[in-house]
Parts: structure tokens; C-alpha cells; sequence
């Protein structure tokens, strides 16, 4: 079965939850956690979008062994990847050997906040390129210039840098960005078992699957919850890219009944589905599954998961 990593829902809490949360799951044995980067929620009910970079510091004195990623951060608009670059490898060097970038082409959502065009989804593919490469030679150490299409960075130095550098994970969800990430990057994620996207992306590195559960002893409960917190991973299309604020994706929640979050996103206290949905990663090809836990009820997510999950999966 795949390595089982946990998801930190930056939209779902604030900042010292998450920081309370990742060390609960590393008590409970996950290996993994993936800390989304989001300026919003999705909705407003979600309540939270806390700066990751921030919250990553609070993650790395809370933890010793756990590996922690971004999942995922965008640095093509919002910010400029030589910041990012700076910004990761100061992570990194505060979790040696165990942070990665994960890094995505991102939602207007997010990146519209500075005023920004949104551009179409091929240029920031191009863009997510150029960024990478920008943001890797700055990691080489000493005076870099880059000047490119989209970037430039100007006789720049990072002096914090983690010895072995900073792995960098790739999103896609579309063939031809899986083929990207195959290309640039030294592992895949992405948010549906895809067998493809796993295809497509071609390289013997890991590949993370994105997994959302609503653990609860009262499985109605839970369906329910994550209708009402979640409805966004039922959005069909490109949505969940294109629509700019909070209260675009309120409009479109109706759309998504419970029968179709029910369809995709196991609940209640029977492990059965998790590992079923678990297997559907594996079978497309996934090396590991990270899970989003909907609610408040973390720690109780975790205990289970540590008695019901883990030690089946």
C-alpha cells in the first residue's frame, strides 16, 4: 500500500492548530503532511487562509521527523519565485532533510489578490517552467541573474541554503502538466487517482494522491460536515481555478448535493472506504496518499487513524 501522509487545510484552521496538528500526526504515525498556501478559503464557512510560510516555522519547532511539504504552493503571480526560493530554503533549513516544494500552476482564487491578470492555462504552465528554473539556480548558491520571459532576477544570493537542496514537487491534474512535472520536477501530486496523470508524469519518484475523509463516529455527521465545509471538491470543470473570490464559490456550492460528496469523499467510523479509496490511488500508480481530514475533530481523526488506518493501509 502507498505511504499515508496527512493534509494541514490551511483554509479549514489557524495557524496553531496546524502547528498543534502536525504534530499530532506525527504522534500517530503519519510520515508525511502536505500545508496548503491559499490568500482564501474557498468559502467564507471555512473560516482561514493564515500565511504558510509563517505557520511552516511554528511546524518545524512542533516537529522532529515528520517530512513536510507545501501542497501546493503557486510561485508564479502572488509571488515572485525568487521569494518563494528564499522562502523555502529557509524552511528548509529549519527541518533538515525533511521539507519539500510543492509547487502548482495555482487558482485565481488566490493570485488575483495584487490585481494581477489571471492568465490562460497554458502560459502559466510556461510560467510554473520558468519559475522552477529560476528558483533552482538561486539555490545553487552565490550571485545569480535570470532574466527570462516571464522572471527576472537580478544579481541575487540566497545565504540560507539546506545542504542538499530543496526537492521540488510538481501538481497536475491534466496530462500535459503531468508531463511537465515529469520534465522539472522530483515528484508528482496531484488529487484524484489518475492513472494517466501517473503516466504522463513517466518517472520512477514519488507520486502523492490527495485524499479528503470526514472521519466521524456518526457517519451522517461527517457527510454532512464536509457538504457544508467542503463543497468545493465537488465542483466540476475549471472552477476551482477560475472563480476569484469566496463568495463565487458560495454561488456555485449549491450545485454540489450531498449525494455527490458522499460519491467522493469517505466519512463515518468504518475504515473500509478510506482504504478502498486508498487502493484507487495504488492501483493508478501512487507511491503515497495524504488525507484531509474535514472538521475540527483532528486529534479524534488521528486516533483513529492511528487504530482503524495506518495499521491496514
Amino acid at each position: 500500500m502507498p505511504e499515508i501522509g496527512f493534509a494541514l487545510s490551511s483554509e479549514d484552521h489557524p495557524p496553531n492548530d496546524l502547528v498543534r496538528q502536525a504534530a499530532l500526526a506525527e504522534q500517530a504515525g503519519f510520515t508525511f503532511c502536505l500545508i496548503s498556501d491559499h490568500y482564501h478559503p474557498w468559502i467564507s464557512k471555512q473560516g482561514h487562509a493564515s500565511f504558510v510560510w509563517s505557520t511552516l516555522g511554528g511546524i518545524a519547532q512542533a516537529t522532529s521527523t515528520i517530512r513536510v511539504g507545501t501542497g501546493v504552493t503557486c510561485p508564479l503571480i502572488r509571488i515572485h519565485p525568487a521569494i518563494v526560493a528564499q522562502a523555502a530554503a529557509t524552511v528548509g533549513c529549519m527541518m533538515p532533510g525533511r521539507f519539500f516544494l510543492g509547487v502548482g500552476t495555482g487558482e485565481n482564487l488566490n493570485e488575483h489578490v495584487l490585481g494581477a491578470r489571471w492568465p490562460a492555462p497554458d502560459e502559466r504552465l510556461e510560467m510554473l517552467e520558468e519559475a522552477v528554473e529560476a528558483m533552482r539556480l538561486l539555490w545553487q548558491g552565490g550571485e545569480q541573474t535570470h532574466r527570462g520571459k516571464h522572471y527576472t532576477v537580478d544579481r541575487t544570493q540566497i545565504f540560507d541554503i539546506p545542504d542538499g537542496g530543496i526537492d521540488v514537487y510538481v501538481a497536475a491534474a491534466q496530462p500535459n502538466a503531468a508531463q511537465l512535472a515529469g520534465r522539472i520536477g522530483d515528484g508528482l501530486i496531484s488529487t484524484s487517482p489518475d492513472e494517466e496523470v501517473v503516466q504522463k508524469f513517466g518517472q520512477d519518484k514519488p507520486k502523492l494522491g490527495m485524499m479528503h475523509c470526514a472521519y466521524d463516529t456518526d457517519a451522517q455527521a461527517g457527510l454532512k460536515r464536509a457538504h457544508e465545509l467542503w463543497p468545493n471538491n465537488a465542483l466540476q470543470g475549471s472552477l476551482s481555478q477560475e472563480l476569484p473570490t469566496p463568495s463565487d464559490f458560495e454561488g456555485a456550492a449549491p450545485m454540489v448535493s450531498e449525494d455527490d460528496i458522499a460519491e467522493s469523499i469517505p466519512h463515518g467510523p468504518d475504515p473500509a472506504p478510506y482504504l478502498e479509496q486508498i487502493s484507487e490511488f495504488e492501483q493508478a500508480g501512487f507511491t503515497h496518499v495524504y488525507i484531509h481530514q474535514i472538521g475540527d475533530n483532528q486529534e479524534e481523526f488521528c486516533d483513529w487513524a492511528a487504530r482503524e488506518l495506518l495499521p491496514n493501509a
